[in-house]
C-alpha cells in the first residue's frame, strides 16, 4: 500500500504528515512525501534549499516509527494540485493526504485551490486535513 502526502513545511501540511504517519503505521503502508516547486527550473535557490530541509524533516519524522518513506522535490512547472495528481497516477498511489489552508474568496477565484483540484481529480481517495 502506498500513501502520498503533499508537504510544504506549513502547519497544516505537518498535520497531514502526522495523520499519514498514523495511517501508515496502522496499515503497513509506504509513504511518498512530495513538495511541488511551482517555478519549475527557474525556482530560486533559497526556496529549493528550504524545500529540501522540509523534506528531510518529513523523512526523519517517518523514520522515527520505522515507516518506509521516500521524499520527492518536484520542479515540473505545474500547479501543485496538478503535480500531485500526476505524481499519484505515475506511482500507483492508494491514498493521498493533503492539508487545506484557508483562503479568502478572492484568493480562491484568482489562485484556485490545489486541495480542491486534488480532491476532484485524484485517481484514489483523498484525506484532507484542516488547520489544527
Amino acid at each position: 500500500m502506498k500513501f502520498l502526502v503533499g508537504y510544504n513545511g506549513s502547519e497544516v501540511s505537518r498535520a497531514a504528515l502526522s495523520l499519514a504517519r498514523t495511517y501508515a503505521d496502522l496499515f503497513g503502508a509506504e509513504v511518498l512525501v512530495v513538495t511541488s516547486m511551482v517555478g519549475g527550473a527557474s525556482e530560486k535557490p533559497d526556496k529549493i534549499g528550504k524545500a529540501a530541509e522540509d523534506l528531510k524533516f518529513a523523512e526523519n519524522f517517518f523514520k522515527e516509527k520505522n515507516i518506509p518513506c521516500e521524499t520527492h522535490q518536484l520542479a515540473r512547472g505545474m500547479a501543485p494540485g496538478e503535480d500531485m495528481v500526476r505524481f499519484a497516477e505515475e506511482n500507483d498511489v492508494d491514498q493521498i493526504f493533503v492539508g487545506i489552508e484557508k483562503k479568502s474568496r478572492t484568493q480562491k477565484i484568482i489562485l484556485g485551490s490545489n486541495a480542491q483540484y486534488i480532491i476532484l481529480k485524484a485517481p484514489c481517495p483523498v484525506v484532507s486535513v484542516n488547520s489544527p
